[in-house]
């Protein structure tokens, strides 16, 4: 892209035209694959002056972020301030607006999720104090809606359907704008009128990780260590030194285990999916489900016990992409396409009046809700979390949830 305007005259807002190229690079390369001369060059400019809008790359993409938040916050308060429209009313004109903000801008949903964590110190503070405030105004406006809910439970629901409506950036799918738009804000809704389990019910085991018996080999030992700091911390903080330290092993010792951080993080997404794919395996074709609701249903109740379990497949979705080989993280989405059409096949054949895409974007809906949530840290640490995850995946693909007995 370059510039097109006359020589000797700037554009009316370069730092908008800036923030753009930058962001579509961002989104193509990741963040840490693009240097500042490579966004210079992209709009037309030299390195220099571009530092005179910016001051860093991470002030760049704080501003894409901020101006996408900016824009909900916006529609937020246009639509919650229509005090004369019942609540209900109000909440359905907000979704609309959003699911719109959300189609059209899906590039920076996508970055908001991938490159977020690279964000400055400065940005960061800006964006969760502006998250704050949207949050409050829908956990309120939601709470006049249904005042049975306490405030933790609306929160909850709140960034159920945020995470609806941000499912945009982990698939391609898409159709008809006006449809998308329509079919986003109708799940967003569900989300937020999901019927959560009763605080009555025994937390059970919802916070508890996986039982391991023995005594973990050094290898193993490696990718537990690594799976926590990286969910921790994200991938790029993390050192092979730090690795091997919350290992219990010496930094040069952790080569002789795995060549390099990305190998074991592939190793990683490998267990991961392994253990995703059995796991629905046992959920269908242990006791057949007698129809394609019963299907779901354990196939969410599955998923739901892989992603809590541990942070495994968290790390496989939320890192994977950027850093692994090619040939790693084509093998990886193969898994992931093949776990989620099992999905869209059951949902497809029990919702016929759904076309494909429109099933398929629903799954995804569904998946990133318990995903989101499950590393939420408000969220994540709820005694009743899976039972509530389950609940909610069930109210987005309008199902009833499991029995509990």
């Amino acid at each position: 892209m370059h510039d097109s305007s006359p020589r000797g005259s700037r554009p009316r807002d370069r730092r908008a035209q800036l923030a753009s190229v930058a962001a579509g690079l961002f989104r193509e390369r990741g963040y840490h694959g693009v240097a500042i001369n490579d966004i210079a060059g992209a709009a037309g400019i030299t390195g220099p002056a571009l530092y005179r809008h910016f001051t860093d790359k991470q002030a760049i993409l704080a501003h894409v972020l901020l101006g996408g938040l900016d824009d909900m916050v916006t529609a937020t308060r246009q639509a919650l301030e229509q005090s004369h429209e019942p609540a209900e009313e109000r909440v359905r004109t907000l979704l609309t607006s959003l699911a719109g903000l959300a189609v059209e801008r899906r590039e920076v949903s996508a970055l908001w999720r991938w490159e977020g964590p690279n964000l400055g110190p400065s940005g960061a503070a800006q964006i969760r104090e502006r998250s704050s405030g949207l949050l409050e105004s829908w956990t309120t406006t939601l709470r006049t809606l249904r005042p049975e809910l306490e405030q933790s439970d609306a929160e909850l629901l709140c960034w159920a359907a945020l995470s609806v409506l941000g499912s945009v950036a982990v698939h391609r799918t898409s159709v008809a704008k006006r449809r998308f738009e329509q079919r986003l804000a109708r799940l967003a809704s569900r989300a937020l009128h999901t019927n959560l389990p009763e605080r009555s019910c025994a937390p059970g085991d919802d916070g508890a990780a996986r039982r391991r018996i023995g005594i973990a080999g050094r290898r193993e030992q490696l990718l537990t260590a690594a799976t926590e700091l990286f969910s921790e911390h994200g991938y790029q903080p993390v050192s092979m030194e730090d690795i091997g330290s919350a290992a219990g092993i010496a930094g040069p010792s952790v080569y002789r285990h795995f060549s390099s951080k990305a190998a074991l993080l592939a190793a990683i997404c490998q267990r991961a999916a392994d253990r995703l794919t059995a796991d629905a395996e046992h959920a269908l074709h242990t006791n057949e489900p007698s129809d394609e609701t019963e299907g779901l249903r354990r196939l969410i109740e599955s998923y739901v016990h892989t992603l809590t379990g541990s942070a495994e497949l968290a790390v496989s979705f939320s890192t994977a992409p950027r850093h692994i080989a090619s040939r790693d993280q084509a093998e990886l989405t193969r898994v992931q396409r093949d776990y989620v059409e099992q999905w869209v096949h059951l949902y497809g054949t029990m919702r016929p009046e759904l076309s494909r895409q429109e099933a398929k974007i629903t799954v995804h809906a569904a998946l990133t809700v318990a995903n989101d949530l499950s590393r939420t840290r408000r969220i994540s640490t709820r005694p009743r979390l899976r039972r509530e995850l389950v609940a909610v995946m069930c109210a987005v693909l309008d199902i009833s949830p499991p029995t509990v007995a």
